[in-house]
């Protein structure tokens, strides 16, 4: 099996608030690091009471020093809502205090809605110059060059991994251009899953920092003991779906024995597409799932979301898929 990685969604459950939710992220990590996870990764989201991870590299920070190994990063910074100058600064500081173990993933979307984006002080035009705000960050973690007057301190030096996140086949030949490791959000968009990764690897360009493409796959994946169990599971993940849709993004519900008397036909099918690519069962269930999904994109590494609502459950659905999984034991960049 391929290296798997995890995603952490930093929900904000009906009983547990933001702090729990923090917490509960960097405990997630120091197990995940223990059953041979690679990396955990959080989100840059705004203005959604049901996650926590707004201010994302304070985040980070939180869970790297929680736990030892397991590399940290953004899954992803939304490189529109800020000057690259500042988080070079960030995630350079970031790779200071934990050194080796830090990523930067990087999104063109802007994680929140338009009147939010309009709060963070930055026009929807600002996604247009993605490309040279990625060239701009990544000179600014790189080392100084003579005759540099603006260094980011203490980032200068640190040549912190980047990665081009995407849903759509942009972000496939931004990160094949540059020469930059590619994820694809295929856990809530995988219609240009396929067609993205071709273009990824037919186009890429070697770089100082990679000389092969190197692909990274999203997978909603839930396991318990039995598939009737997961599927009770999942359920938590399907009604916050069903929410976006109805325009209230809330806090993550406990999971029910009915989803269809939750969801309407519609919502159903809209959220069934963009979950397409869930794997939810047993530990047998996953196994096969993760192993097919593997065999039709060719991934190096999935990236995994386990929205499970209680904790501790949680904690076990990561541990089940890790040993379906068989969590840590390919290559790794």
């Amino acid at each position: 099996m391929t290296a798997l990685s995890i995603l952490e969604l930093v929900r904000v459950t009906e009983e547990t608030d933001a702090r729990g939710a923090l917490d509960n992220a960097r405990d997630l990590a120091a197990h995940a690091e223990k059953w041979g996870y690679r990396r955990i990764w959080v989100a840059e989201h705004h203005n959604m009471p049901g996650i926590a991870s707004a201010a994302t590299s304070i985040v980070l920070a939180h869970i790297a020093a929680g736990s030892d190994t397991i590399r940290v990063g953004a899954g992803g910074i939304m490189l529109p809502n800020h000057a690259p100058y500042v988080i070079a600064e960030q995630f350079g500081t970031l790779a200071r205090l934990f050194p080796g173990r830090i990523d930067l993933g990087l999104g063109r979307a802007p994680g929140t809605d338009q009147l939010t984006l309009r709060a963070l002080r930055r026009s929807p035009e600002a996604a247009d110059n993605f490309p040279q705000d990625v060239l701009e960050l990544q000179a600014f973690l790189g080392p100084v060059a003579s005759g540099q007057r603006i260094q980011a301190v203490p980032a200068a030096g640190t040549a912190v991994p980047l990665w081009i996140l995407g849903s759509s086949t942009f972000g496939a030949m931004l990160a094949a251009e540059f020469g930059l490791p590619y994820a694809f959000a295929s856990h809530f968009a995988p219609d240009l899953l396929l067609e993205a990764l071709e273009i990824y690897r037919s186009r890429f360009k070697p770089s100082e920092q990679l000389d092969r493409p190197y692909a990274m796959v999203g997978v909603n994946v839930v396991a318990a003991g039995t598939d009737a169990e997961a599927r009770r599971l999942a359920t938590t993940q399907q009604m916050s779906f069903a929410d976006i849709f109805r325009g209230a993004r809330g806090l993550s519900r406990p999971p029910i024995d009915d989803i269809e008397s939750y969801w309407s036909p519609m919502e159903k099918a809209q959220a069934m597409r963009m979950l397409a690519r869930s794997i939810v069962g047993s530990p047998a269930t996953v196994r096969s799932g993760m192993e097919a999904l593997v065999a039709e994109t060719g991934a190096d590494e999935l990236i995994v979301v386990s929205d499970v609502y209680d904790h501790a459950t949680r904690l076990r659905s990561f541990e089940l898929i890790a040993e379906a999984g068989d969590a840590g034991s390919k290559g790794s960049i």
